[in-house]
């Protein structure tokens, strides 16, 4: 599968909106949300502004949650990640 992930970081949340909505009106049918810890509400924000108010034809597919081990300055720490895919309904 083609890879159609949005990343979310520290940008307001409607930059991200408008990504995914981007990538959906260029054909695409299925595009991933994709956070690591602090962004994980906010890349949750975007799968629903995008469900509710711009695309009502999208649904979630699938959630995966996961934990990551990052190295900073303090150690190793683990961060939490999540992978929201929506999918254009047929």
């Amino acid at each position: 599968m083609a890879e159609n992930a949005v990343f979310v970081g520290n940008k307001p949340v409607m930059n991200y909106v408008l990504a995914v909505l981007t990538q959906f009106n260029s054909g695409v049918k299925e595009v991933s949300v994709k956070a690591r810890g602090r962004a994980i509400s906010r890349a949750v924000d975007v799968a629903e502004i995008v469900r509710k108010r711009f695309l009502p034809d999208v649904d979630v597919k699938d959630i995966k949650i996961s934990t990551e081990k990052v190295e900073s300055e303090q150690g190793e720490a683990n961060v939490s990640a999540i992978e929201i895919t929506l999918v254009k309904k047929e």
